[in-house]
């Protein structure tokens, strides 16, 4: 039971509460998701079973592409549709010249301000829990990356657009930012994930389907095996005593790693993956600063 489960959630339900249902269905010991979407959201929720909950965090900071619709002259205290009303204003006659020039304002490396309602936590509380009580609190801005804003759809008051973004975005700030850029203001009302980390959503399965795979025993069918999971990051094979070596966590060398490149390929990466000589994966490196060695990040004991 470790592994991969792609899963398409359903508006209404949290994160969380996606989780909980999908050990209860597979009788996991161990599952976690690997970044948050809001309950009003759906799409692809990418969930880690038994020892690949350690690779989570490789998804966490992953870049990320969303579906979502802006509907402009109506901010909200959240920046989203669940939110109460704080404010309405006129929209314009807005082109589509006008639309991508303020997208444009927001695409590249930006500074964004995460919104005070929240899952970032204060002094160990939720912000959204502060704000709820009336001591909303303003994390200082974060840097982030905006690869693209498509516009697919105009509809005024409605702007429905696709955005590729790094972890750690919050679209619904994007939505409020792009809102006041026009002067109009705006809130994000519709949101769909559809792909995270290399995982789209023609491949996630909704709960219902999930679950009859499990009565039809064919869980085994849809769980990406942990060799699989990290399809961006460089790999390499390790012979028999080095994968000795490599379980029992001594300082191992590119040199031994890759014998065979003068000059290692995949040192810029932030991490590297390490298979056996079976296919299984053995480790998570990183590279060191000094080109030379790599550090720990996770070790599996390659069955």
């Amino acid at each position: 039971m470790d592994g991969i489960l792609i899963i398409n959630k359903p508006p209404g339900m949290t994160s969380a509460s996606v989780v909980a249902r999908v050990k209860r269905l597979v009788k996991a010991k161990k599952v976690g998701h690997t970044g948050t979407l809001d309950p009003f959201a759906t799409g692809v929720l990418v969930l880690c079973l038994g020892r690949a909950t350690r690779l989570a965090r490789f998804f966490l900071h992953g870049d990320k592409t969303y579906d979502a619709t802006l509907t402009l002259g109506i901010d909200t205290d959240t920046q989203d549709a669940t939110g109460t009303v704080i404010g309405e204003r006129e929209v314009p006659d807005l082109t589509e010249e006008d639309l991508r020039a303020a997208f444009g304002r927001f695409t590249g490396e930006i500074e964004q301000a995460p919104p005070i309602y929240s899952a970032l936590k204060h002094n160990g509380v939720p912000l959204y829990k502060l704000a709820r009580r009336g001591v909303p609190v303003q994390k200082p801005p974060r840097t982030i990356t905006v690869h693209w804003n498509r516009i697919l759809e105009i509809d005024l008051p409605r702007v429905r657009f696709l955005t590729r973004c790094s972890g750690g975005t919050y679209v619904r700030t994007l939505c409020t930012d792009v809102g006041q850029a026009l002067g109009c203001g705006g809130h994000l009302s519709a949101l769909c994930r559809t792909e995270n980390s290399g995982f789209s959503l023609e491949e996630s399965l909704g709960l219902d389907e999930l679950r009859d795979l499990v009565v039809a025993g064919r869980l085994e069918d849809v769980l990406v095996p942990m060799t699989d999971a990290l399809p961006r990051m460089p790999g390499f094979v390790a012979g028999r005593p080095l994968a000795k070596k490599i379980r029992e966590g001594r300082a191992i060398t590119w040199k031994e790693l890759a014998p065979d490149l003068s000059v290692p390929q995949a040192p810029e990466a932030e991490h590297v993956k390490v298979l056996d000589d079976a296919g299984n994966l053995l480790a998570v490196l990183d590279p060191m600063a000094d080109g030379v060695g790599l550090s720990y990040c996770c070790v599996f004991d390659g069955s």
